[in-house]
């Protein structure tokens, strides 16, 4: 092979290489057409721009929001606590025993199982913000259990009962003080 003849396979090797990378740049982009139908329920399309927009419409309220609105503004509980037909007890801080002002309500939680033959209750123990996580659901085992032992003292049957912690992290009050801590240690009754 000669000498000029590799150089001109080279200058046609590089010819067909310019012409193809030339070509490649010349692709149009696609623009989107003004006069493409929206798709069915899609919404109007935008003058001009070529870009379908949707109405916003303000996000109906929903009933279950306005009663955790009008209960969280009422004192309630702001967590997803099931709302009770009985008042919570409360508790002394860092103690589990019944106290005499929660007996009236445990009588009037005894009394409506012992109408209701297969109602179940649900004895939920809460504590206050202070301490571990772990000792607070504890302690909150034992509240409810305390709860459920002296239901069970005036003749409910056990079968009827169940009981949970959920130590401290679902509280009434989310506030750091005093009172706040005081509406947080309760037993809550829950109607399954």
């Amino acid at each position: 092979m000669s000498k000029g003849r590799g150089l001109a396979w080279c200058v046609l090797v590089l010819a067909v290489a310019l012409v193809f990378s030339f070509g490649c740049t010349k692709k149009q982009a696609v623009k989107p057409s003004e006069t493409q139908p929206a798709a069915a329920g899609a919404g109007k399309e935008a003058p001009g721009k070529g870009i379908a927009t949707e109405e916003m419409k303000p996000a109906a309220t929903a009933p279950a929001d306005e009663k955790k609105l009008a209960a969280s503004e009422a004192g309630a509980a702001v967590t997803e606590e099931k709302p009770s037909p009985f008042a919570d007890i409360r508790f002394d801080f860092d103690k589990s025993f019944i106290r005499d002002d929660a007996k009236p309500t445990l009588a009037k939680v005894a009394e409506y199982i012992k109408k209701n033959k297969g109602a179940k209750i649900l004895v939920e123990g809460h504590c206050d913000e202070r301490g571990t996580s772990e000792y607070n659901m504890a302690l909150g085992d034992r509240r409810a259990a305390s709860a459920k032992k002296y239901l069970e003292s005036l003749g409910v049957p056990a079968a009827s009962l169940s009981t949970i912690s959920f130590g401290k992290e679902k509280p009434v009050d989310p506030g750091h003080t005093e009172e706040a801590w005081a509406k947080n240690r309760r037993d809550h009754f829950v109607l399954k």
